[in-house]
């Protein structure tokens, strides 16, 4: 997920200078909205649940892995290939969560996951991004190194270390959903195979 709500008097907030530096769209006209996906990965195989961030380069925050949406990618595949680049998991060493009796399928088109919250933020004055965050699990540290592009900083977190975090490094709403996701989808939610949904 790349961009959350402004925060007043956050160190860092979205304004132009950030969307010109920090953030390539595709969508570049007034107004328009990019579509971007947050992958919120839990470990659950050791004593407490700690969440997965990464130090986002340029802005300095601490984000979920994620990003845009290509105009060739359905969601689903944005969050295989953001997930590879930016945390080393394959994809295949995962799992989503999803609601219990949840639609798994459909019989004439392809059904993906349902995200746990889909959001819509400013990345500058002019410039928007809606964000679909999904909630998975991961038994095992990742497999595969991170793209060299990408953040090599990557931090596991309990839920009590994220909410001491203040604005200058994480935004409200990631606390929020990592918050959610811990206390509320990993009791209630199913676990289901990433390998159950087409690519």
């Amino acid at each position: 997920m790349l961009g959350s709500n402004p925060v007043p008097g956050a160190k860092h907030k979205h304004n132009d200078y950030w969307y010109n530096l920090c953030m390539p769209h595709i969508h570049t006209a007034d107004g328009q909205h990019d579509f971007t996906v947050g992958a919120y990965i839990i470990r659950q195989d050791i004593e407490m649940p700690k969440a997965l961030l990464h130090l986002h380069k340029r802005s300095g925050m601490l984000f979920p892995i994620g990003g845009h949406i290509e105009l060739n990618e359905t969601p689903w595949q944005a969050l295989a290939r953001e997930i590879a680049e930016e945390s080393g998991y394959d994809f295949s060493q995962l799992m989503v969560l999803q609601p219990q009796n949840g639609l798994r399928t459909l019989s004439d088109v392809t059904a993906h996951p349902i995200p746990v919250v889909i959001s819509d933020h400013d990345v500058s004055s002019t410039h928007f991004h809606t964000d679909l965050a999904y909630a998975f699990i991961a038994d095992d540290f990742p497999t595969n190194n991170i793209d060299k592009s990408e953040s090599q900083d990557l931090r596991w977190l309990t839920l009590d270390q994220i909410k001491t975090l203040n604005v200058d490094i994480i935004y409200p709403n990631t606390k929020e959903i990592y918050t959610f996701i811990i206390n509320t989808c990993l009791k209630d939610w199913d676990r289901i195979s990433v390998n159950k949904y087409k690519l």
